[in-house]
């Protein structure tokens, strides 16, 4: 279960640069053994996904763009401040591009 966190100042946290995937930083805001974790996630502005193609994994992800817009290439969509997403794990999404960069609200779920 992860730990019990009241209101606090995010903005006290760094961003860590996300080791595989260049132009991407995360601030973990609370995060369990068991793998599951929500955090915020900055993607640079030109930041495109492509070389890595579709995207899938083994963990349920809850995504809300809370700032920027975000392309879904293979969708042909791009997506606003406001969208939100919830995929069951194995789903593919992507690749991704982002013109002006984003930062988004990422819940992910072991299962």
């Amino acid at each position: 279960m992860k730990a019990e966190h009241e209101f606090f100042d995010t903005s006290a946290l760094e961003w860590i640069p996300d080791p595989d995937f260049a132009g991407v930083s995360q601030k973990i805001l609370s995060h369990d053994d068991s793998g599951a974790s929500t955090q915020l996630s900055k993607w640079d502005a030109g930041l495109d996904t492509s070389h890595s193609g579709v995207i899938s994994h083994d963990f349920a992800e809850e995504v809300f763009l809370l700032s920027g817009e975000l392309t879904d290439l293979t969708l042909n969509e791009t997506f606003l401040a406001g969208a939100y997403t919830s995929r069951q794990p194995n789903m593919p999404h992507g690749p991704y591009v982002t013109r002006t960069g984003c930062v988004m609200l990422v819940i992910a779920t072991p299962v």
